[in-house]
């Protein structure tokens, strides 16, 4: 099913900012770029404007292949399907699910339809059909409300990771909480390439209506200390190196430290945004969505800080 389309508030989820793709003549315009950044290692990066919302990728390996995320619209996920049988007629075994964001399932059901088995952190099943509607909370349009609920869960879970094989070809998949509380990251080892999901997002500002930014920053080092020479797929942005990967964490400590800072010198609301958003702007108001996210980067980290940011209940 096609995604409908998406009111502003959703925007706060979406970093490609996910207008629906104009039609060019008889054909549609491309959702993403493919780049091949490892042998038979492809990262799709999102076209911005486009109703792909995210970053995906996949695996080619000796008797299968394996996707990571599968885009916001299935007509992205159609495409990327497309783009794989053109590479390969090998069987697709797994899709991964980095975290249960919208942007980065609403495509499942494509692959599914295509053989896949759909593997994700336990709490991602819990939460796809579920906190993916407090995106237009309180009143949910029954259409989106039909959408998100119609979106394929994964049927093979795990707590902590999962080593996927396709023929000899090993991929390692761990959670690394930060972004959300089911978030995991995929790496190819005889590639050394790692798809990050929503952990790193490249020269740009991040959503993080559900984030710990303590746990992600701690995930991001040891992302950079256990793979200093990998190439890095983001969830959001152009693919990276660990130098980029570095950057985006000192994002989230300068938000941390100057969110702490103006709290003890008394300022909240407004003034606190304006002051933290003076400070940062210097270093980071060049990046992508800078003007779309600081506002709620600034009162998300206020109300992490304090202990009153609310996060989905995590499965036990």
């Amino acid at each position: 099913m096609r995604a409908p389309s998406l009111p502003p508030l959703v925007a706060s989820l979406v970093s490609c900012l996910t207008l629906a793709s104009a039609l060019a003549a008889a054909e549609a315009k491309p959702y993403f770029t493919l780049h091949e950044v490892g042998p038979g290692v492809f990262a799709a990066i999102c076209v911005p404007g486009s109703a792909a919302g995210s970053n995906a990728g996949f695996v080619i390996g000796d008797d299968g292949v394996a996707v990571v995320d599968t885009f916001q619209a299935s007509a992205a996920a159609e495409q990327l399907l497309a783009a794989i049988r053109e590479r390969t007629k090998l069987p697709i075994r797994f899709v991964v699910d980095t975290h249960y964001h919208l942007d980065h399932v609403a495509g499942n059901g494509v692959f599914r339809d295509a053989g896949a088995t759909i593997v994700a952190q336990r709490n991602v099943r819990a939460w796809e059909r579920t906190e993916n509607l407090k995106w237009w909370a309180p009143n949910v349009p029954a259409d989106k409300r039909a959408w998100v609920e119609s979106f394929v869960l994964p049927s093979l879970v795990y707590d902590d990771g999962v080593d996927l094989y396709l023929g000899n070809r090993l991929l390692e998949v761990r959670a690394m909480p930060g972004h959300t509380g089911g978030d995991s990251v995929v790496f190819v080892p005889d590639a050394d390439v790692v798809f990050t999901g929503d952990l790193f997002w490249n020269t740009a500002l991040p959503n993080t209506t559900d984030a710990d930014t303590a746990a992600w920053m701690t995930s991001d080092d040891r992302l950079l200390a256990g793979h200093p020479a990998a190439t890095f797929v983001p969830g959001h942005g152009e693919v990276g190196r660990a130098a980029d990967v570095a950057a985006f964490r000192g994002y989230l400590e300068a938000l941390r430290g100057a969110v702490a800072a103006a709290r003890q010198a008394g300022l909240s609301g407004d003034a606190l945004v304006a002051e933290v958003r003076g400070q940062l702007a210097p270093r980071f108001a060049r990046w992508g969505f800078y003007d779309h996210f600081i506002a709620e980067n600034i009162t998300q980290m206020d109300s992490e800080l304090v202990g009153t940011k609310p996060r989905p209940v995590p499965v036990r």
